[in-house]
């Protein structure tokens, strides 16, 4: 039975890899919905692809949507029949399907599914997404990619079109994808560990861990030798963010506090920095340029991700607690101003004995970024935001 998941779970994850790199794929509902389609991610969409999707003229493009993308879309959703919303396995009631009408670009597709275009509804021959379209989102928002993807029906009401499709395309079910986004344990495997001396701690050393499903690989920053760490050891938890961390965005308070920590825990005689692959509150640096885009105009950071399709914070801490059980770490003082953080670390058993607050400083680019984690989040930053706005 274990194998057969894991073998389930294999299947989802070629599909996953497929659409990252352009390819479309065929997802069916499984015997008990006969449901069948042809699709391919937005992402990386080109005019062959479409082609392809077409086949011989007969097949008509849909694009699927999250209920997210929906609502910043101004659409109301009927919800498909007999399906309820599943934590669990990412199925959402009010996830779209649009029909394309006329000639369609792949610019066209794009600008419709990424927040840049509005169109009338009352243009829109709008359905709910069935369960194979909804597979197919949820694998692209697992691949972080943007969560659209283009399809075309294969089932019985198909005919002969089912028989025309490449026997190349991989075939996943969506009982293989909601196995994978099921999959609530995230498992790390040690890779490898080397001293890297710091400008803030100059006895520093990184050690690399790696997904179990190979797709992510996170770092721990040890700081100080581990026989001087205070008790309990002060823990930071921080989500890559290439802007902030490497080239200091003003956009954000990241880099600020990435660097802020370390001179904590050089303080203190030691600490531990897990530097977690989630750029963008998990949606990924691509998608988070997009969402950037979007706050130029107007939207803040949490309404500017669900535009594009994503909840308001797609992150996980499950690499976080296997990562401090690898380094026999049970009880922690955490830096943070994220109450999530907390609750997270609490669940996987870890001992948060004590929580210290971590400042940036304000600027005019990054105070509607710090407003909103208060205001939409719920963040620990009352008093940052009481303090001076700098002149940057």
């Amino acid at each position: 039975m274990e194998f057969r998941l894991d073998g389930s779970m294999r299947e989802a994850e070629c599909g996953l890899f497929d659409l990252r790199r352009g390819r479309p794929i065929r997802v069916t509902g499984g015997a008990s919905s006969g449901d069948a389609v042809l699709l391919a991610a937005v992402e990386g969409l080109t005019h062959g692809t479409l082609d392809q999707l077409r086949g011989d003229g007969r097949r008509r493009l849909r694009l699927a949507v999250t209920h997210h993308r929906a609502h910043a879309m101004g659409l109301t959703p009927a919800p498909p029949a007999g399906q309820t919303p599943d934590r669990t396995t990412g199925v959402h009631t009010g996830d779209v399907s649009l029909g394309l009408r006329g000639e369609t670009t792949p610019d066209a597709v794009w600008r419709l599914s990424s927040g840049l275009d509005r169109p009338a509804r009352t243009s829109l021959e709008m359905g709910a997404a069935s369960i194979a379209e909804v597979g197919g989102l949820t694998l692209a928002r697992l691949g972080q990619l943007l969560p659209a993807v283009v399809s075309v029906p294969l089932g019985p009401e198909s005919g002969s079109v089912a028989a025309s499709v490449d026997d190349a395309v991989s075939t996943v079910t969506t009982e293989q994808i909601q196995a994978l986004a099921a999959n609530d344990r995230v498992e790390v495997t040690y890779v490898s560990d080397g001293p890297v001396p710091l400008e803030e701690a100059e006895e520093a050393r990184f050690v690399c861990f790696r997904e179990a499903n190979g797709i992510l690989e996170h770092v721990a920053v040890l700081i100080g030798l581990r026989e001087d760490w205070p008790e309990p050891v002060p823990v930071r938890l921080h989500s890559a963010c290439l802007t902030g961390d490497l080239f200091g965005s003003l956009r954000c308070d990241c880099g600020q506090q990435l660097r802020g920590s370390l001179r904590v825990f050089a303080a203190r005689g030691g600490g531990v920095l897990l530097y977690l692959a989630q750029e963008g509150r998990g949606i990924g640096l691509g998608n988070k340029l997009r969402a950037y885009t979007l706050q130029q105009q107007g939207l803040d950071t949490v309404d500017a991700d669900c535009t594009l399709g994503f909840g308001a914070d797609e992150r996980r801490y499950d690499a976080a607690v296997e990562m401090l059980g690898h380094l026999q770490i049970n009880r922690i003082q955490l830096l943070t101003n994220n109450p999530e953080k907390v609750r997270a670390l609490q669940a996987g058993g870890i001992d948060v004995a004590d929580r210290l607050p971590l400042y940036g400083t304000l600027n005019r680019h990054n105070l509607p970024y710090v407003k909103a984690k208060v205001d939409r989040a719920g963040h620990w930053l009352t008093e940052m935001l009481s303090g001076p706005i700098g002149g940057k």
